[in-house]
């Protein structure tokens, strides 16, 4: 049998676990090409502890061949045009002409295209940006901080949250409390509207708790630089001393070039496969778009939040039922829509949401008391994915023995 090639798009969640998962699965004479456009993976769940001053850069970032499987082929480059007919990808270095071909590029940021935004506001959506938030919450020494949510759709839902309450809690630490006020706005009806509104209430009472003012329903228009207020469509506008910003996202130029997205940017796929399309070319993650059951206003349909823990199960569900085909043998599994969080409060304490995104008729999704165990697990699990891939064994095996002690879970392994 002729050697098959398949090749990956993306060094991220979604393509680290696809590449590994294929190389563990599939002979050698098959080959496994990962195109990845930076030196250093980034793990983008520890951008908050960055923010906050609790990581440094190093703490956070590996080379991306030592999170591979021997065997995995990491070529740096960038990906730079897509001919879907002949199946060829131009990289900056050179053609791969692929069997397979899995896109796992992520969303892009877009602040320029909210007048101001760029120019005025702090992000911790990208290393660089995390870094420079930190250092500008050390000097600071009061005033009004304002998080926006600047446009929908963007990546993992909790994210802005956590930061309110992470933002409240070091300037609590620093000694700001009465000196300093944190609001948290967005477009949305309520923290994660796909989630329900049993979570979204919740969500709430932790913003409360740590003393972040939520103001739902709330649609930046542009930031008026010169003096600092932010604007938004039908609604008072807000003057700020700190902006922190989630930028616009969109869809991968790559894609959008190719003509694999819809007219918003992202790219469609059959849920439960990953499919696109086009044969044997599949997408996962943040570029893609899936529907899931429900709307979250009459007309605005539901679609799965953009989160790596999907990415993950995505890359899986894709990489095993690449190598069923390739070998002729194995398991065709589906993407269950099965989805958690851990939902960092601050004082090392984080809450914990899971549910069934599939769920009939909207998803279903629980959330746990905060408590300290969820904070210790989500540093556990940075501590595995961070572990190169050869002590990958080794780093489980630690972790579930802390796990053992700290989450109050049997050591499995």
């Amino acid at each position: 049998m002729a050697g098959k090639m398949i090749v990956i798009l993306g060094g991220g969640v979604g393509g680290l676990v696809a590449a590994n998962e294929l190389r563990h699965r599939l002979p050698h004479t098959h080959r496994v090409v990962l195109v990845e456009k930076n030196p250093r993976h980034a793990f983008a769940p520890s951008f908050l502890w960055l923010m906050t001053g609790d990581r440094s850069l190093d703490q956070i970032t590996r080379d991306v061949g030592t999170l591979t499987r021997p065997g995995v082929e990491v070529i740096l480059a960038e990906a730079q045009a897509l001919d879907l007919t002949q199946r060829r990808v131009e990289t900056s270095s050179q053609a791969w002409t692929y069997d397979y071909l899995i896109l796992a590029l992520g969303a892009e940021l877009a602040p320029e295209a909210i007048p101001g935004l760029a120019e005025a506001a702090h992000t911790f959506y990208t290393l660089d940006g995390a870094a420079k938030l930190r250092d500008k919450l050390q000097e600071f020494d009061g005033g009004r901080v304002a998080i926006v949510v600047s446009s929908l759709p963007y990546k993992c839902p909790g994210a802005p949250h956590e930061a309110a309450m992470l933002v409240a809690d070091t300037l609590r630490r620093r000694g700001l409390r009465d000196r300093a006020e944190v609001h948290l706005f967005t477009p949305e009806p309520q923290p994660m509207p796909v989630a329900g509104p049993a979570l979204g209430e919740a969500v709430q009472q932790m913003l409360a708790r740590q003393g972040v003012q939520f103001h739902p329903l709330y649609k930046l228009s542009n930031v008026d630089v010169a003096t600092r207020e932010l604007v938004f469509e039908g609604r008072t506008s807000f003057r700020y001393d700190l902006l922190v910003a989630i930028p616009p996202h969109r869809g991968p130029r790559l894609a959008r070039e190719a003509g694999l997205a819809n007219e918003l940017g992202w790219v469609p796929v059959e849920r439960e496969t990953l499919q696109t399309r086009h044969e044997n070319v599949f997408a996962l993650g943040d570029m893609t778009t899936i529907p899931v059951p429900g709307r979250w206003k009459p007309d605005v349909p539901l679609v799965l939040p953009k989160a790596g823990v999907f990415a993950h199960a995505q890359a899986e569900v894709v990489a095993r039922r690449i190598a069923a085909e390739v070998v002729g043998s194995g398991t065709w599994p589906v993407f269950p829509g099965l989805g958690y969080c851990m939902l960092e409060a601050g004082e090392s304490l984080a809450g914990f949401a899971y549910g069934d995104f599939f769920a009939e008729p909207s998803p279903k999704i629980e959330l746990r008391r905060l408590g300290s165990a969820w904070h210790a697990g989500k540093v556990l699990f940075e501590q595995w994915w961070l572990a190169p891939y050869g002590s990958k064994r080794e780093a489980l095996r630690l972790a579930l023995r802390l796990g053992g002690r700290t989450l109050g879970v049997p050591a499995v392994v």
